[in-house]
């Protein structure tokens, strides 16, 4: 199985930066990659993922062009520039085998059949 770790949250002011890292305990070419966030009153929300072989990359509307998902071997990350304070929440990085699950309309990021999570990494925008 595959085990992921998130590190590199903490505090930052509107409009700054933060990179976030998923380390995993295995090289995660053959798995989707996906980061997802969840704020006190909110529903968790899929805000990127990188598909597995073709390395595919998506976003949600609300972090589009200002948050970038890339991987190195065992490790992937998110890179969050001009930080809003929506942006504060739980981050997890996931994995599935195979494509991320892109749904509906709106092309939202879904969390189905994501078989391993990471603990989390704290993240708030504040001034």
């Amino acid at each position: 199985q595959v085990q992921l770790e998130e590190s590199g949250g903490g505090l930052v002011q509107p409009g700054g930066s933060l990179k976030l890292s998923c380390a995993a305990s295995r090289f995660l070419d053959i798995y989707a990659i996906g980061w997802f966030r969840q704020a006190p009153g909110k529903e968790r929300e899929g805000v990127s993922c990188i598909s597995g072989s073709t390395g595919a990359t998506h976003y949600s509307d609300s972090v589009k062009g200002r948050f970038t998902i890339s991987r190195d071997n065992a490790t992937v990350y998110l890179q969050m520039n001009s930080l809003k304070p929506e942006d504060t929440g739980v981050y997890y990085c996931a994995a599935r085998f195979g494509h991320c699950i892109i749904t509906g309309p709106t092309r939202r990021i879904g969390d189905v059949h994501f078989d391993y999570w990471g603990h989390g990494a704290q993240v708030t925008v504040s001034s």
